[in-house]
């Protein structure tokens, strides 16, 4: 069907769903990663992203990258933002620096010590839903914690249980959705160990689930969703409200294929404003690809292996390592790459290139580490979905194995020579 995503053909749809049921009967949520991945976020700090955000209509929203800038502009962009920015699991330090930002004296609840309001009762039509924020639990492990210096994060299942307990007795809401960035798997292990939660709308691991998956637990039965990323999928979830309970819902993970959607002109005009100083960078072609490019799965992809070797190749080294991500858009055979393509793989606040000598021994513990946090047994401590890229070396690996004993047969791709433990390479 071609292209998919698009913000401008996003709002075309969000508008026409909004239409069709009632603006009083809609709620449109963002489940995160939303301020980082181009370059005109990176060059405007999360603010363009903030801007088509509003112009979209956003009712409320969730973090993870956001949470890459620094904690006064991730506060500047939170109060810009039109919708309401939750998270019932960022709590302030009780040891907070005070700092320049004064970031701690932003507490949403000084008793409590959230940092930002932990949930909302949304309206809809008759019914009232409460709507809990999660941010990824693992932000200050995965990105840098020096931006937030502050702020703690935790995935909070008990402080959870205790909200939903509080939100059902003191609200009385027809439903509660927890708007989440725990990532697929943390989320089913969310909906077993918490009781009370109708839905779980998630993010984070970029999953494309085209069915509400339902996990039972003590209490009953919880529906976890996610919506893929990049703009690609619209989670639609139907709910059919009668006195005060969830009779019946319809979910659908609704496909924007960019070529058969009109663009929303007032979005679109709103892209072009924001991209028009950057254009003629933006556009400039850096290459053509013979082959599809993409960044997607559990392991290497394409985009990838190019980021890898050009490491290797910058460096000089025998070995690249560089961090797994599975977003950004694919190019295909015969088109042109543009600077703007290769911004949307690479256009970070925070990473360095570099080199420096590595054992072979403490290279299989990196990727024994970082396979730990993906296969772990236990969801709550998986930090991320992906393998850690690589570039110069194969490997064979087995999820299932314990910690230590995942990874084997680590072998130099120029030579086939097998990596000794106690020798050093140059790794980038």
């Amino acid at each position: 069907m071609g292209r998919t995503g698009g913000f401008a053909q996003i709002k075309t749809v969000v508008d026409y769903l909004r239409k069709s049921f009632g603006e009083d009967k809609t709620l449109l949520m963002d489940g995160g990663d939303t301020w980082q991945g181009s370059a005109t976020a990176l060059y405007t700090r999360g603010k363009d992203m903030v801007g088509a955000m509003n112009l979209l209509g956003v009712d409320v929203a969730v973090g993870h990258w956001e949470f890459t800038y620094k904690a006064q502009e991730v506060l500047d962009n939170v109060k810009e933002l039109n919708a309401e920015f939750l998270a019932q699991n960022i709590k302030v330090k009780e040891d907070a620096l005070f700092n320049e930002t004064e970031i701690a004296q932003q507490a949403y609840d000084e008793d409590t010590g959230h940092a930002f309001k932990p949930y909302t009762i949304k309206k809809m039509g008759n019914a009232r839903v409460a709507v809990i924020g999660q941010a990824f639990p693992y932000t200050t492990i995965a990105n840098p914690q020096r931006f937030i210096p502050d702020w703690s994060f935790s995935i909070n299942d008990e402080g959870m249980q205790e909200l939903v307990d509080e939100v059902r007795e003191s609200e009385k809401p027809d439903a509660v959705i927890v708007l989440s960035h725990n990532g697929y798997d943390t989320d089913k292990k969310m909906a077993e160990v918490v009781t009370g939660i109708d839905f779980i709308m998630g993010g984070h691991t970029h999953d494309g689930v085209p069915e509400a998956y339902p996990v039972k637990n003590e209490d009953g039965v919880t529906y976890v969703c996610n919506a893929g990323s990049n703009g690609k999928f619209l989670n639609v979830l139907d709910l059919d409200i009668q006195n005060g309970k969830i009779k019946d819902f319809k979910f659908t993970l609704l496909p924007i294929f960019s070529d058969l959607i009109d663009e929303d002109k007032q979005m679109k005009k709103y892209i072009e404003d924001v991209r028009a100083p950057y254009k003629k960078d933006l556009n400039r072609v850096i290459a053509t690809t013979e082959q599809t490019l993409f960044r997607r799965g559990n392991f290497n992809g394409s985009w990838d292996q190019i980021i890898c070797d050009a490491l290797m190749d910058v460096k000089g080294a025998d070995i690249s390592l560089s961090p797994g991500f599975r977003w950004g858009t694919s190019v295909i055979p015969g088109q042109d790459i543009t600077f703007d393509d290769l911004m949307t793989q690479t256009a970070m606040t925070y990473p360095e290139t570099y080199a420096r000598d590595i054992f072979g021994k403490d290279i299989k513990l990196i990727l024994e580490d970082v396979a730990d946090n993906l296969f772990n047994e236990d969801p709550f401590y998986q930090q991320g979905g992906d393998m850690v890229r690589t570039g110069g070396i194969s490997y064979r690996i087995n999820p299932t194995a314990k910690m230590g004993e995942r990874i084997s047969d680590i072998t130099l791709t120029k030579n086939g020579h097998k990596l000794e433990a106690n020798k050093s390479y140059k790794v980038a």
